[in-house]
């Protein structure tokens, strides 16, 4: 209060000695007016992400207005395909383009005897969560609106929107699926391609988006972007689906919902309409994605180990990437990439081969293979399957009685169980990135990158089960040809007796066949064409390659289970035959190789730009 007091007195009193020089001063006054000149002036721009921020705050209303319309003043309207991308049409494309990469597995005697021979692969992997992602994205909008999160369109108008992307999605997919009958990898239906949850998915993130991603925050497109990848990956890692089904069933579901959307611009025009687009005016192309690609090139592994080639071929992978840059200026910027690569066996190739004997009799079990043993179902002769049946029912075995057969059989029941049919590498980049400006919608990018490679290996465990046997026999010194062992004159066997029952039972489980590798470095590359549909969103196609050289190592034990199927004096002698009759040994093998390892990756990628 002093301080103004002063002020005040301050004043009155110049003021005073002011007109009292005047009275000395009697020339005329004069008034000049100040010049007033138009100017345009740049104000601060406004935060979008604040003001958002800031209506978060105030107290939202519940909204249970279900066919009350509304429509908020100052909404710009929508023309008729005026948000259209066009983007889920490569995607659909190039899931009818890898279509044909896909191979039926044979699958194990267990399998078998359910009557679906050949046409199914048994994994252990399984989760239903993709049963209930699916819907994460009406989920989120439906509860953020009946919250009084205002979006894009008031009730009737959303509802309008889902009803028009979810037909023509379930039209589409259906038309498609029972028109082709493309099998599916588990064998179960011929309705694989394409995916309906992956379509139903992103049918469900394009509806968040459109609400909520082009008008509050860019963060609800990715959240809803992100379950829906995630939610087609794991159609593909139950089993359920081959990746061309995924990548078409997201094809189809980001397009029927940009057509329903854009169908009912037409109808409602400005009407319902409560939020306009957020606009940011940033020239920097700094971005985070979310991506889903295919995987090509490096489909196979050969293993060798003294003369001995075991291969393995596998189908197109899965590629799922997290990825993020921070631009300096429009053309340069550093970032990093996290990818995630699923590559499926196409086929265990020498691994499950049935041209052996050994094998045959380790893998299918001897019930099935005797009961069921046909000449144009494995590789030898109409002549050698006689022999060897009349050689077992010459020995008691009813090759015929199952009851006959699991009395007396060393081994009764035998199969494989998949644990992972695949190879997967988790791989963390870091680099330098770069961007081209071709047009204010378009630029071309590349990049540079380094990083580590970690693999996830595949595996299939083994189970079997039978009867306990003991091997009665005598061993001498003997010169006669037609008795010696492997060629050597002071072997031979002269009496031995097919194993006795012990009246045990026995059962087994173990790693029949895992194949990983060492963690690698990890160099890449790229290039990628991005096109800028809205101030903050962009959609990219892209073409990445990838290099590492990994050390692989095959752990394959085929006959672990004989250890428990007879007993320790039995297993003296096999092993003792085994040192000396080759290929009849019954340990473990394993097998290492070196190899370059060259990935391309095509794919597409949904960018929020920062």
């Amino acid at each position: 209060m002093k301080i103004r007091h002063y002020l005040t007195m301050l004043a009155v009193a110049l003021t005073v000695q002011a007109n009292a020089d005047n009275r000395f001063d009697m020339s005329p006054l004069t008034l000049e007016t100040p010049e007033m000149k138009a100017e345009l002036v740049d104000l601060p721009e406004l935060n979008s992400t604040r003001l958002d921020m800031v209506s978060l705050s105030e107290s939202p209303k519940m909204d249970f207005d279900f066919f009350k319309s509304k429509t908020n003043p100052g909404v710009k309207p929508y023309k008729f395909m005026d948000d259209m991308t066009f983007v889920g049409i490569p995607l659909f494309v190039a899931g009818w383009a890898i279509k044909g990469d896909k191979a039926m597995f044979r699958v194990n005697a267990k399998a078998e005897q359910g009557g679906k021979k050949n046409t199914q692969l048994l994994t252990d992997f399984k989760t239903g969560i993709d049963d209930y992602t699916q819907f994460f994205g009406p989920a989120m909008v439906v509860g953020l609106k009946l919250g009084g999160y205002e979006g894009r369109s008031d009730w009737p108008r959303l509802l309008a929107s889902s009803l028009m992307s979810y037909g023509i999605m379930a039209g589409l997919v259906n038309g498609i699926k029972y028109t082709a009958k493309e099998m599916r990898p588990d064998g179960s239906s011929a309705n694989s391609w394409p995916s309906g949850h992956t379509a139903t998915a992103f049918v469900g993130a394009s509806l968040l988006h459109k609400e909520y991603g082009l008008t509050r925050s860019p963060w609800w497109s990715v959240a809803g972007y992100g379950v829906a990848t995630a939610t087609g990956v794991m159609r593909v890692l139950n089993n359920r689906h081959w990746i061309s089904d995924v990548m078409s069933g997201a094809g189809i579901g980001i397009m029927s919902t940009e057509l329903g959307y854009a169908l009912c611009d037409l109808l409602f025009k400005q009407k319902g309409l409560l939020r306009n687009d957020l606009i940011l005016n940033s020239e920097n192309p700094s971005f985070f994605s979310i991506s889903m690609g295919v995987g090509l090139g490096s489909k196979d592994l050969e293993f060798e180990d003294n003369g001995d080639k075991r291969t393995i071929k596998f189908r197109a992978a899965t590629v799922v990437d997290a990825e993020g840059a921070y631009f300096f200026n429009k053309y340069i910027g550093v970032g990093g990439r996290l990818r995630v690569r699923a590559q499926s066996a196409k086929d265990f190739g020498d691994f499950t081969d049935y041209a052996a004997w050994e094998d045959m009799y380790a893998w299918e079990g001897l019930r099935t293979t005797y009961q069921t043993l046909k000449p144009e179902d494995y590789p030898a002769t109409s002549t050698e399957i006689e022999n060897w049946v009349t050689y077992m029912n010459k020995i008691g075995y009813d090759t015929n009685s199952e009851t006959a057969w699991n009395a007396n059989a060393p081994v009764t029941d035998i199969y494989g169980t998949v644990k992972s049919d695949h190879i997967t590498e988790f791989t963390g980049s870091v680099g330098v990135y770069f961007n081209l400006p071709l047009s204010s919608h378009f630029a071309l990018g590349t990049k540079a990158l380094i990083g580590r490679s970690i693999t996830q290996e595949l595996d299939i465990d083994g189970h079997a089960e039978g009867n306990k046997k003991d091997i009665s026999y005598s061993m001498t010194l003997d010169n006669r040809p037609n008795q010696q062992i492997d060629g050597d004159p002071s072997l031979s066997i002269n009496n031995l007796e097919y194993p006795n029952n012990t009246g045990e039972k026995w059962t087994e489980d173990w790693e029949y066949l895992t194949i990983g590798a060492e963690s690698s470095t990890s160099f890449g590359t790229g290039i990628s064409l991005t096109y800028k549909y809205k101030s903050n969103f962009s959609w990219r196609l892209f073409c990445d390659y990838d290099y590492t050289r990994k050390n692989f190592t095959a752990k394959y034990d085929p006959f672990h289970f004989m250890e428990k199927g007879v007993t320790s004096g039995a297993n003296v002698l096999m092993e003792t035959v085994g040192d000396y009759a080759d290929g009849l040994g019954f340990e473990a093998r394993e097998y290492k190789m070196k190899k370059h390892m060259n990935y391309v990756t095509l794919g597409l990628s949904f960018l929020v730009n920062l």
